[in-house]
């Protein structure tokens, strides 16, 4: 397999800092334009959780809220698939604008080809396991990603608890990407919060899904900078 090191703008990627990206699918959806401009004024990246209901017990958006979100984003659009047979809707994805595009290993018979497809169409390529897969069946994968979301929760979704054993898990992904020298980025996904964020950085992730924490505070512009105190 080829190594992450070897593809075009992998320098780029590695020389960014950490970002948060709030979920949108704990926005308000009767306030969906409120919602959007949190992202756009405090955040780094659209988190969109796309559900349908067979890969996960639950279904959440589709493609017409997806481009609804991107008609008023100022920040990248990262989607996370969460369905069967997502090398049918990577051409979609595209034509929305997303920028960086996941699915899941346990959606894929072999993830690599799904993963060239996504970068034939401009877009970062991500894998993305849930907390029952081990760390050793992403590895074989990891020169091919430019970004592994790692779950800290099951798909499927929001709100949910924290899984306090995805910390030695990340550390195993962290550990496993540096000693092969590729620069592929890590996305934790579930129960995230600033009580966690600093140690979510300090064990190897540098993407934080926040859903719930963000858009169900008071003030979910102080709850991202929050985060960002507990980055620096």
């Amino acid at each position: 397999r080829r190594e992450a090191s070897g593809r075009p703008g992998h320098q780029l990627l590695t020389a960014m800092r950490t970002r948060i990206a709030p979920s949108m699918l704990a926005a308000d959806f009767l306030h969906l334009e409120q919602s959007v401009d949190i992202v756009n004024r405090h955040a780094d990246l659209f988190h969109l959780d796309i559900m349908d209901g067979v890969l996960v017990p639950n279904i959440s958006f589709g493609f017409p809220v997806v481009e609804a979100i991107a008609g008023m984003a100022k920040k990248p659009l990262d989607a996370h698939l969460m369905i069967v047979h997502p090398e049918r809707y990577v051409e979609r994805c595209a034509e929305c604008g997303i920028r960086m595009l996941s699915f899941h290993y346990e959606a894929a018979r072999d993830p690599e080809p799904i993963l060239g497809l996504i970068r034939s169409y401009k877009m970062k390529a991500g894998l993305a396991f849930n907390p029952d897969i081990p760390v050793e069946k992403i590895a074989p994968y990891l020169g091919e990603c430019d970004f592994v979301l790692l779950m800290t929760v099951f798909a499927g979704f929001g709100g949910q608890k924290f899984i306090e054993e995805s910390y030695d898990r990340l550390r195993q992904l962290k550990s496993i990407i540096d000693e092969k020298g590729y620069r592929c980025r890590i996305e934790v996904d579930g129960g995230v919060s600033p009580a966690n964020a600093a140690k979510l950085v300090e064990c190897g992730a540098d993407t934080l899904v926040a859903g719930s924490a963000v858009f169900k505070a008071e003030d979910p512009g102080e709850v991202i900078r929050s985060m960002r105190v507990n980055l620096q």
